[in-house]
């Protein structure tokens, strides 16, 4: 008997805005919250997630406590434990970690990160490419493990716009183009054949998602 075709589907959640959200590049270092806004965007979330009409039957998430505290509310909603993934970690920014971002973009590598990523190695981090091989390898196997289901992922802005933009097929040196703001929420169907990009960035409800 021939199995059904695949369709597992993903979504994919920024964490909600902390303190120095779009002034710090915070990386993996510990001891950062969500803000209040943060916890309010999280708890909208979850009920955006509860009202899919596909129904998610995991919770999965990266171990930093932004994220675990954006988990949270979603895992009340959708009545689902939370799971931590390390795969699903923030990219590793190395010596660049907690520095402020006004300073970082005058540094002469700064062109670097944001038109040729592909080439870029955080200084004692990751590269670029190792994130994005990263985070891909990692939603691959959980679609796997949830073969014709939908699941979802609590991460961090730039491993959400590497998966988002290679489904889509877009070179890594143009991903700094897609923005994934605090709470959004992407979706990608991994399938048979290629991935299907059914949303990004959305901020709306998920009760239509489909593909046409």
């Amino acid at each position: 008997m021939p199995k059904s075709p695949t369709f597992s589907t993903v979504v994919l959640v920024r964490h909600g805005r902390t303190a120095t959200t779009g002034t710090v590049l915070p990386g993996r270092a510990p001891g950062l919250h969500l803000s209040d806004e943060g916890r309010a965007q999280a708890e909208r979330a979850g009920q955006r997630l509860a009202e899919m009409k596909t129904k998610p039957v995991a919770l999965y998430l990266s171990p930093l406590e932004r994220t675990r505290e954006t988990a949270a509310p979603i895992a009340r909603a959708l009545k689902l434990p939370a799971k931590a993934e390390r795969g699903l970690l923030e990219c590793d920014f190395g010596d660049w970690t907690g520095k402020k971002l006004s300073l970082l973009s005058k540094r002469p590598e700064w062109k670097t990160v944001q038109n040729a990523p592909s080439t870029f190695r955080f200084p004692g981090g990751e590269s670029f490419v190792e994130m994005q091989t990263r985070i891909w390898q990692t939603l691959e196997t959980l679609a796997r493990r949830h073969r014709n289901k939908c699941i979802v992922v609590v991460s961090h802005a730039d491993p959400i716009k590497a998966a988002i933009t290679y489904a889509q097929g877009v070179p890594l040196d143009l991903f700094q183009r897609t923005v994934i703001s605090p709470c959004s929420l992407s979706v990608i169907a991994f399938t048979d054949g290629a991935p299907l990009v059914l949303s990004v960035n959305s901020t709306g409800s998920l009760r239509e998602l489909s593909p046409s």
